[in-house]
């Protein structure tokens, strides 16, 4: 467990140039705070401890504003920025190398029984405020926008946004994880006004061309 905390401290500064000390990111992170509360917890309750692991992930909610059940399967280099609002399910499984950004809820739809939280790959990215429902599969290398709603499995190497969340980037090539944020996210939206307002203006050209008007019949 010591091992993995550590690989979960040290990408920390890989992915928040805000951080500048091992210390400073001790004492003042939630984020790792919520992480290190829930590697106790997980490990009492896979000990089978009772009562514990679920008093321990409840003060670490009051106190980081960060809720993961003890029982969430969660692997290492697991980073939560900033964290407040974040919220982890039961059965939720998360990969190697994952970011979460502020209230993003790795929850369940209130219908299903067994495996009803999600399943994330690895290097997966969530951007703030993001709802991933169900007991569905992201896959690898992928970026989830701001606010973007997930009810059904994504494939790897995809970009999701939207509501509720649509593929706009699938099959692509792993980005580098300098650039594994959500701030650069495709707009397809503005996209599609952009193709219109061009279709108008090349349809107003071709109007406008005399060329292009048809001739009067001599009367």
């Amino acid at each position: 467990m010591l091992r993995t905390l550590r690989e979960d401290l040290s990408v920390v500064f890989e992915r928040d140039p805000a951080a500048t000390t091992r210390l400073e990111v001790i004492l003042t992170y939630a984020g790792f705070h919520a992480l290190v509360a829930y590697r106790v917890a997980h490990r009492l309750y896979i000990l089978g401890v009772p009562f514990l692991p679920r008093l321990i992930s409840q003060l670490a909610r009051f106190l980081t504003g960060v809720e993961i059940h003890p029982a969430a399967k969660i692997g290492h280099g697991f980073f939560i920025d900033h964290g407040m609002g974040v919220v982890i399910g039961e059965t939720a499984e998360i990969g190697n190398y994952v970011t979460l950004f502020q209230g993003v809820t790795l929850g369940g739809t209130g219908k299903d029984r067994g495996k009803r939280h999600p399943t994330l790959g690895d290097h997966v990215v969530v951007g703030a405020g993001a709802k991933i429902l169900g007991g569905i599969r992201i896959g690898d290398n992928v970026k989830i926008g701001a606010n973007s709603v997930l009810l059904k499995s994504v494939p790897a190497n995809s970009t999701v946004i939207g509501v509720p969340g649509r593929i706009i980037k699938a099959a692509g090539e792993r980005l580098p994880e300098a650039t594994m944020d959500h701030t650069n996210m495709p707009d397809p939206i503005a996209d599609r006004f952009e193709a219109l307002e061009q279709e108008l203006i090349d349809l107003r050209k071709k109007l406008d061309n005399p060329d292009n008007k048809p001739k009067q019949r001599p009367s």
